[in-house]
């Protein structure tokens, strides 16, 4: 008899309109190829703690800002730290998975990140530059985020936020990983259009510096997404690591990159899962 194939329940919101994007053709896509290897369910984030129990693991994928289904996801996530559930990726991201905290400890800490405070009073701590950017600490695809003068940060700087100077950079780079290995890397030539994206040859320096985050985030297993800026003395500066459900970009690729991608997650999800399955 033939082992049993896994089983997982995959997690997307196809229905979620993001700019510039079109999230469900990634999900759709890469389900397609996942059947060759697994036995797969889509499900919406709403419907994760009801059906879960009946897979082997949960892949979360492109499931939308948390913030539009936080109850949901806050007991998704307590439901499988109770139960052990095997999730991909693993809930123990430090990263975006846990919030905007990080950028604060990693700015505080000396990493090359966009400088980051909490508060109006620490707003001496950042470079002095003519506008900011002030976003909520549990923030994603931009909701929330304002751009403001100087003179009228202090006054937006109430609640759980984050003020960073406004970075005047040349474009934005993202560095894609499964697990530990770089996949590939895209940038935003034009700064006014964020997701009109191109292959980015990647620098010895450009994967040190991204690994140095891959590293610090230790989760083992996963698709993480490195976004960096690189400013105008040539550096690069971390904007965001995303560690819970990056969108990839993945029609930006040529094919070939595009089938090195899958066939680099789909041995991350067997290894992972089949590793967990299998009697020690």
């Amino acid at each position: 008899m033939p082992a049993a194939r896994p089983r997982l329940l995959y997690v997307t919101d196809l229905a979620y309109e993001a700019r510039g994007r079109r999230y469900c053709d990634e999900d759709v896509f890469l389900t397609s190829r996942l059947r060759a290897r697994f036995d797969l369910a889509l499900c919406h984030p709403l419907d994760t703690v009801a059906l879960m129990d009946g897979f082997d693991a949960v892949v979360v994928r492109n499931s939308g800002p948390v913030l539009g289904h936080q109850h949901a996801y806050d007991a998704f996530r307590a439901r499988a730290l109770a139960t052990g559930a095997l999730v991909y990726n693993p809930v123990t991201g430090k990263a975006d998975m846990a919030g905007k905290q990080y950028l604060l400890d990693l700015s505080a800490a000396g990493f090359p990140v966009i400088p980051t405070v909490g508060r109006a009073e620490d707003l001496h701590l950042l470079p002095a530059v003519e506008r900011y950017v002030v976003k909520p600490m549990l923030g994603a695809d931009s909701l929330g985020l304002r751009i403001a003068p100087a003179e009228q940060v202090a006054a937006l700087a109430a609640g759980e936020v984050l003020i960073q100077p406004c970075v005047d950079f040349v474009y934005e780079v993202s560095f894609y990983f499964v697990d530990d290995d770089f996949q590939y890397a895209l940038y935003a030539p034009d700064p006014e259009r964020r997701w009109e994206l191109k292959p980015y040859p990647a620098t010895a320096a450009d994967l040190e510096f991204a690994r140095r985050f891959i590293d610090w985030n230790d989760l083992g297993h996963g698709i993480q997404r490195v976004d960096a800026c690189r400013t105008r003395d040539g550096g690069l500066l971390l904007v965001e690591l995303e560690d819970l459900n990056p969108y990839l970009s993945l029609e930006a690729l040529p094919e070939q990159a595009r089938d090195d991608f899958v066939t680099a997650f789909t041995a991350s999800l067997s290894r992972f899962v089949q590793g967990a399955l299998s009697p020690a």
